[in-house]
């Protein structure tokens, strides 16, 4: 595991479209189910320990982000090759697990991770209702092992800042994880 921090693609960024599949094999395309008031695609994996750190409430925040608005979409783009327990059946198992609302999708030839440029697990990228970038950076100051709870407290404020049809703090922390696996 290689900690590596998120690239910080620049605000204003127009998000890339994509057409993936889900968990149970329906494509998902960013521009025909997206939010009335903005989307939020993450970079995740099944065995990176800074996504197991937080997916409780990543599940749990997630789940109301959808009930204000926001589209939520979960994207796997490590080489499932080397990684077998990020393998599409094992992400039906880790989403029915946590109880994850959102589409939880497969980017096979890390096509999609590339336009976004996200370099990390967890990765989160928050685009306003036209799809412009409004916020890329952690979810909060937890990491495993500091002892600092859990909250999603970065990402949650930029949330509330999109929904109520404001603009998310400029100065925003990288998120940090595991290495996109990369092929």
């Amino acid at each position: 595991m290689a900690v590596t921090p998120s690239n910080m693609l620049a605000l204003g960024t127009s998000a890339p479209e994509f057409a993936l599949p889900d968990t149970d094999g329906n494509s998902v395309e960013l521009s025909s189910a997206r939010g009335s008031k903005g989307a939020l695609v993450i970079f995740m994996c099944n065995h990176c320990p800074y996504v197991k750190h937080i997916r409780e409430k990543l599940a749990e925040l997630t789940s109301l982000y959808s009930q204000k608005g926001i589209a939520v979409y979960g994207i796997n783009s490590n080489d499932v090759v080397n990684y077998p327990a990020d393998r599409p059946e094992k992400m039906q198992e880790e989403k029915e697990a946590w109880k994850y609302t959102f589409p939880y999708l497969f980017d096979e030839n890390q096509a999609v991770a590339k336009a976004y440029k996200a370099a990390c697990t967890p990765d989160f990228f928050l685009f306003d209702a036209g799809l412009k970038l409004v916020y890329r950076g952690q979810f909060d100051d937890s990491r495993p092992g500091n002892g600092i709870p859990v909250s999603g407290k970065d990402l949650s404020r930029a949330v509330d800042d999109v929904v109520h049809g404001n603009t998310p703090d400029v100065n925003q922390r990288p998120s940090i994880g595991c290495n996109i696996k990369w092929k």
